[in-house]
């Protein structure tokens, strides 16, 4: 029998590639990217917020720097934060959702901001620099693999990132090591209405557009559970256009728990 394990490594070593090179070229030349939902020139900030999930107050009382019209939902207004919580965000990007996750836990939080893109964890220390933030802190590294402790996180936030990961199984285990007990997660993304044709995954230029790694939307949540989560429950749903591949995705935003 074929043993495929060192073919599908290479494979998603090249999807991060392709995606990291995307997003840095996102943030070099300041243009949209996973959700496309701006405009390319990034100066009608009120329709992209919106559009997204944020509200006008959301984005004025972040660093501006730090919004890219990334994201397909608002995590951080649907996971309840309260003062003094540690917080971890996957995919972090520029630090929108820390910065406004970090305005919700106050001096005595903390938010982490994980980014596998140098150029976007630069921006983010910068950004955090620029407007005064003392609590959050930034960190490169993958989502497969967080460089962050066992136990050690309240809540985990993700917006339209985890699509992005060639191995959701092992993203959803990472975010399940760090929580505490009782913790919770609050993920927006994009899930597929039917399944991605196996050209489309295997072209790695498409997987920065967040449609190419979508996966169908039971099969999303089943993940979750597999890693050991409890409680997954989808918040908000709503439809999602994708022009380049013609592909049906919708936007979720999920939440679930990690048992006692």
């Amino acid at each position: 029998m074929k043993d495929n394990r060192g073919e599908k490594m290479k494979d998603n070593e090249k999807i991060r590639e392709m995606v990291k090179a995307g997003y840095t070229n996102i943030i070099k030349k300041k243009r949209c990217g996973c959700s496309c939902s701006c405009d390319q020139d990034r100066t009608d900030f009120a329709k992209t917020a919106k559009r997204i999930g944020y509200s006008v107050k959301d984005i004025k009382n972040i660093p501006a720097e730090s919004f890219h019209g990334l994201g397909c939902g608002n995590p951080v207004a649907l996971a309840e934060l309260q003062k003094g919580e540690t917080i971890l965000d996957l995919g972090s990007g520029a630090g929108v959702d820390v910065f406004l996750a970090a305005n919700r836990v106050g001096e005595k939080g903390l938010v982490i901001g994980v980014d596998m893109t140098e150029d976007m964890v630069k921006e983010a220390r910068k950004n955090a620099k620029k407007h005064g933030y003392k609590n959050v802190d930034f960190k490169l590294g993958v989502i497969e693999n967080l460089p962050v402790d066992d136990n050690s996180v309240d809540v985990i936030i993700s917006n339209c990132v985890i699509n992005l990961s060639p191995d959701k199984l092992k993203t959803f285990r990472e975010a399940y090591r760090v929580l505490k007990p009782g913790g919770r997660i609050m993920v927006s993304d994009l899930v597929a209405e039917s399944p991605v044709p196996e050209t489309v995954r295997k072209d790695f230029k498409l997987w920065t557009g967040c449609v190419a790694g979508a996966l169908v939307k039971k099969d999303y949540l089943n993940k979750i559970k597999k890693a050991g989560f409890e409680n997954v429950e989808i918040l908000s749903e709503g439809t999602w256009k994708e022009d380049k591949i013609k592909i049906e995705v919708t936007s979720i935003t999920v939440k679930a728990t990690k048992p006692f």
